[in-house]
């Protein structure tokens, strides 16, 4: 398919790296939207033939971009999920954040409330800063939990919201303005659960967080 809208990164018989597009669902929320990143790959897979259906095996939300792994069947996604909670997956995001972090690196360590286990819940995320721009900085950003919305909520705490964020921070407190949460997946590393082969994937930066980043191109 070549209009499709996402890009397969890797594909064999048991698992395939999707790299998404901000604006594009995972999966259906309860009001049940079609043309999901789900809906569009299988429906990709049954016109050329594959009889399995491609599952997720983690999420990101649809203003994210990046790569995200899917298996082929219930029984290899089950195996990555267990490597998910078993925190043998490694995920690295970019991120844009508002204003000045002034240590280079550091770990948030703020527990997440869990709504539907009405709890908190132990978070942590570890981080690096890459450059620092005049309104914003940008830093690499792995969750060595995985807990919704992780790195959108401890980046808030720490009062440096991602750039465009709508829902943990008030837009109209800020200057720099982004049509989207600046949150892109950009690595991947995992051992593949059959061949048990390690694989790495990195997705670049897409455009429009790389034409922000050119904007505002004086490092600090």
């Amino acid at each position: 398919m070549n209009d499709r809208r996402y890009s397969i990164v890797y594909e064999d018989d048991w698992l395939i790296v999707v790299d998404k597009p901000s604006g594009l669902l995972v999966i259906p929320t309860p009001r049940k939207e079609t043309n999901t990143l789900s809906d569009l790959l299988n429906k990709e897979l049954d016109e050329r033939g594959v009889e399995v259906n491609a599952y997720p095996c983690h999420r990101l939300d649809r203003e994210t971009s990046g790569l995200i792994l899917y298996a082929k069947g219930k029984k290899v996604q089950q195996s990555l999920m267990d490597e998910f909670k078993n925190r043998r997956v490694k995920k690295a995001y970019i991120a844009f954040v508002h204003g000045n972090v002034k240590n280079t690196s550091g770990e948030i360590s703020i527990g997440i409330f869990n709504r539907n286990k009405s709890r908190n819940e132990p978070a942590l995320t570890k981080y690096r800063v890459l450059e620092k721009r005049g309104a914003f900085t940008i830093v690499e950003a792995e969750p060595v939990t995985g807990r919704t919305n992780q790195i959108r909520i401890h980046f808030a705490k720490i009062s440096h919201p991602l750039v465009g964020e709508s829902v943990y921070a008030f837009r109209k407190d800020f200057k720099l303005r982004f049509k989207r949460t600046a949150l892109h997946a950009q690595t991947l590393e995992f051992t593949h659960p059959v061949t048990k082969e390690k694989l790495k994937f990195t997705s670049p930066l897409p455009k429009d967080m790389e034409n922000l980043a050119a904007e505002k191109g004086s490092s600090v």
